[in-house]
């Protein structure tokens, strides 16, 4: 036997873990025996494993996935570190994420909606009929920070070659939104020339899962929000809040609710006001 060879008893001792821990890890795939013998099934480790087996153990308490724990464990020094921040910095923005999300339901459940719903004022606008590019796409709530501005720049790019924009563009939801359910979203961008979008459509529209079609004009109740009430769940209570001015007044949906995006995405700042959230409305029966 090397001498340098430690059972997994002793291993377990230096490391300051158990031997339970130290089977799961192997079976995890995030620290392997450096031997087992082929007659007893003993495990054997060098001393060398013990800072990656302590490593291991610290990472766990942080929640971190297998994968990145095993990206952080191979990597040394300086980018181990990086990694590990990067980490952090994602575990941060959600805990913030659910903070804002849990006092935004602490108002629902206490019956302060409407306090929260008068912070939004609620107009009508009379919408003409619009030849638009769309794409849409099956995602999921976190997915959308990164697709919708993906999206949106494929259809403008192709709307240069249809004679411009005709409009600000915007993001139809076709059903639900969240972290289980995943629409579909609808990107749009109105163009100007129908004739010119029909070709495009035509011709390289389907390789790029892009169509054409005709929204038909429409009156919608909406509500002007700043770039930092996009953000979840922020921007949730300005869909109900318009949603509640509708009951007052008597509307009835017409069309599936939207974001409309009229202000430079990258140079706003967080107060500037970018998007109509909206509801397509008529007058109740």
């Amino acid at each position: 036997m090397d001498d340098d060879l430690l059972t997994i008893g002793a291993f377990a001792a230096r490391a300051r873990l158990s031997a339970k821990a130290l089977r799961l890890y192997d079976r995890l795939g995030l620290l392997a025996p450096d031997r087992v013998d082929p007659s007893t099934g003993y495990r054997y480790y060098r001393a060398a494993q013990v800072e990656r087996a302590r490593l291991v153990a610290l990472l766990r308490q942080l929640d971190m996935p297998l994968a990145r724990i095993a990206e952080v464990a191979d990597a040394g020094g300086d980018e181990a570190a990086a990694l590990l921040a990067a980490y952090w910095a994602d575990v941060e923005a959600r805990f913030a994420a659910q903070r804002t999300l849990a006092e935004y339901l602490r108002g629902r459940l206490s019956g302060r909606s409407s306090e929260m719903y008068g912070k939004f004022t609620v107009e009508t606008v009379e919408v003409p009929a619009q030849v638009v590019l769309s794409e849409s796409r099956h995602v999921l709530a976190d997915e959308l920070p990164t697709w919708i501005p993906a999206s949106l720049g494929r259809l403008e790019e192709a709307a240069a070659g249809c004679g411009g924009a005709a409009g600000a563009p915007y993001v139809v939801y076709h059903a639900e939104v969240s972290t289980e359910s995943d629409g579909p979203v609808e990107a749009c961008v109105p163009v100007t020339d129908e004739a010119a979008a029909r070709a495009w459509a035509a011709d390289r529209g389907r390789a790029r899962q892009v169509r054409l079609r005709v929204e038909p004009a429409r009156r919608l109740a909406y509500t002007r929000i700043t770039k930092a009430q996009v953000a979840q769940p922020q921007i949730l209570a300005a869909f109900e809040a318009v949603e509640e001015w509708m009951k007052r007044e008597g509307l009835a949906y017409d069309g599936p609710c939207r974001e409309v995006y009229f202000a430079d995405w990258d140079a706003a700042g967080p107060e500037d006001p970018v998007c109509d959230v909206a509801f397509p409305v008529r007058r109740g029966s």
